[in-house]
């Protein structure tokens, strides 16, 4: 007969996502976690494997469900340019309603552990291929509809505005944000205006 876990697996994922967004990979213990998620520490591991194991199943976690809501913003029917406006927009609020600037997951693993962690790269690549091809489909479907200038390149522009996008993120963290990241948005989008 099996054991009955002592706890729910999932809210324990999502406590150690906050817990790792907040304070990163490094300055996390396991004893953090067991506090964090009052779980005994042999059901952790049992459950989860060791720190770096539940790193990345938080990670995963986290990019899946980002990844998720960018590629619904975008692939919505209509004009690719608006869903693109619309994906920046939920960005700059997002960011800007972090009280606790704890920023996004995917790029806080990024600066804290590429290039040195593969697996960690592995799943930050995976969500920002995800975030590229979809803004590029977008961007297609623009030109496609007149909205960007016919010689555009929606692949290229898709790169410029990942980069962008994950450099407000970095920007959210800051004690300037507001200021910095309208700028930005407003200089990138207007990219977008057709000439």
């Amino acid at each position: 007969m099996s054991r009955v876990k002592e706890f729910d697996v999932d809210e324990a994922c999502d406590a150690a996502l906050t817990l790792f967004r907040r304070q990163g990979f490094e300055a996390t213990s396991v004893s953090d976690l067991v506090t964090h998620l009052g779980v005994a520490k042999a059901s952790l591991y049992a459950t989860f494997g060791t720190k770096h194991d539940f790193y990345l199943t938080a990670l995963k976690r986290y990019a899946e469900r980002a990844d998720a809501r960018v590629l619904a913003e975008l692939s919505q029917p209509g004009s690719g340019v608006a869903a693109v406006r619309r994906l920046f927009d939920g960005y700059v609020e997002e960011i800007l309603g972090d009280e606790t600037r704890m920023g996004c997951f995917v790029v806080n693993a990024a600066i804290e552990l590429l290039p040195r962690d593969p697996e960690v790269a592995r799943l930050v690549e995976r969500s920002w291929d995800t975030l590229e091809v979809a803004l590029t489909m977008a961007l297609q479907r623009a030109r496609t509809q007149g909205e960007l200038p016919e010689g555009s390149d929606p692949a290229a522009l898709a790169r410029f505005l990942l980069t962008v996008l994950q450099g407000l993120r970095v920007l959210g963290k800051g004690t300037d944000a507001a200021s910095r990241v309208h700028a930005a948005v407003s200089q990138a989008l207007r990219l977008l205006i057709r000439e």
